[in-house]
């Protein structure tokens, strides 16, 4: 009989090395190529799909002798073809439990190491689609915030406790456009201030916050994070420095590229962001001393589930000198910038007009179920 394993164990084999299974993917080819887990192989099945001989000599191939693991979508097609390989003899089989569903929900943490004993930089890292967010807190006040939380809520206030924090504001670095944000839910969990940018009263959201002005500086105990107007990404874009520390730079600049400006603006207008995005970096984060460690929003993950700078687990993270030397984008002047921003857009994010609508709060989201299905694939909101 197969047996059921969790996304946590396949993420453990993959973390540990483990090299004697095969995970084959049974979602549609196109599915797979768009995004599937590091090492997986495409062996698309259907529902009502029943084993041929050439399919059982491929597998046998493919395995050569070591453990099967089955995934797809949310636990479908690889637990038909898991039945199938133990109908034909197959014994060591095994089949990820929820699926792509469940992987897509899986987090690992990293801890920056600080000159300043007081501060705690924990960074929450959303494995599959490379969404980055933080808590920053002084051991001394026992207070923190949470910086752009994703809506997997639990995790802030666990670790937070674990840290012996307590969560005194939430802030956004600006409305997402690849996944749903859960600042509002955090906050009103907490009963405590959500933040945006000042701009973000331009953006007819459809719920109240509290706006953060640039230059504005909120302090958790001795430590003083700094709000900058970071536009271009988005109108309302702002990082935020952590003292002498660390600047979380949302999807303003990322270590392998910058934030591409035409998700608000729309392609016809994606100038504007550009210009936005050419005079934030040059005349804000370049300004800024260059020991200071870049602690972006997102991290590049391929379609073949690896990261692009870090592994799982592993701090993304880099000095703002590092980033400047190493990323061509920034050696550009305005023009060539604004050309190369408005010329080479990628694919857009999955469903993003549906996920901005929502995290304006003009849509509602009708199950988790829902937000699972809209959130589904990697991130994509670099240039």
């Amino acid at each position: 009989m197969f047996e059921m394993i969790t996304a946590r164990e396949l993420a453990a084999r993959q973390d540990s090395g483990e090299t004697d299974y095969v995970l084959l993917d049974t979602r549609p080819e196109d599915s797979y190529e768009a995004w599937h887990v590091e090492g997986a192989k495409s062996f698309p099945f259907g529902l009502e799909e029943t084993l041929t001989d050439d399919q059982r000599g491929e597998i046998d191939e493919l395995a050569n002798g070591n453990r099967i693991l089955t995934i797809c979508g949310k636990g479908a097609t690889s637990t038909t073809l898991a039945a199938e390989l133990d109908t034909n003899g197959f014994e060591d089989v095994a089949v990820v439990k929820g699926g792509m569903r469940d992987w897509n929900s899986l987090y690992e943490t990293a801890r920056l190491d600080t000159e300043n004993d007081d501060l705690v930089i924990v960074q929450f890292q959303r494995r599959a689609k490379g969404c980055l967010s933080y808590l920053v807190g002084s051991k001394r006040a026992g207070e923190a915030v949470v910086v752009d939380p994703t809506r997997h809520t639990n995790q802030y206030v666990t670790t937070a406790a674990e840290e012996g924090l307590e969560i005194a504001r939430v802030l956004d670095t600006h409305v997402h456009a690849d996944h749903i944000s859960g600042g509002r839910d955090l906050a009103a969990r907490l009963d405590i201030p959500y933040h945006l940018g000042e701009r973000a009263t331009e953006r007819d959201i459809d719920y109240e916050f509290d706006s953060l002005t640039d230059g504005e500086t909120l302090s958790i105990g001795d430590i003083e994070i700094e709000v900058l107007s970071a536009p271009g990404h988005t109108t309302e874009m702002v990082a935020y420095r952590v003292g002498d520390e660390a600047v979380l730079t949302g999807d303003s600049l990322f270590l392998d590229s910058v934030g591409r400006t035409e998700l608000e603006f729309s392609e016809d207008a994606a100038e504007e962001g550009a210009r936005m995005q050419y005079e934030t970096l040059h005349e804000t984060l370049l300004e800024l001393p260059n020991e200071l460690t870049v602690l972006p929003g997102h991290v590049t993950v391929n379609n073949d589930g690896t990261y692009e700078n870090a592994s799982p687990g592993e701090l993304v993270s880099a000095s703002l000198g590092d980033v400047h030397d190493r990323l061509d984008l920034l050696t550009l002047d305005k023009e060539a910038l604004i050309e190369q921003m408005v010329e080479n857009i990628p694919e857009k994010p999955d469903n993003y007009e549906t996920v901005i609508s929502i995290n304006l709060g003009t849509e509602p989201i009708e199950s988790n179920r829902d937000a699972t299905m809209l959130e589904t694939g990697a991130n994509n909101c670099a240039a």
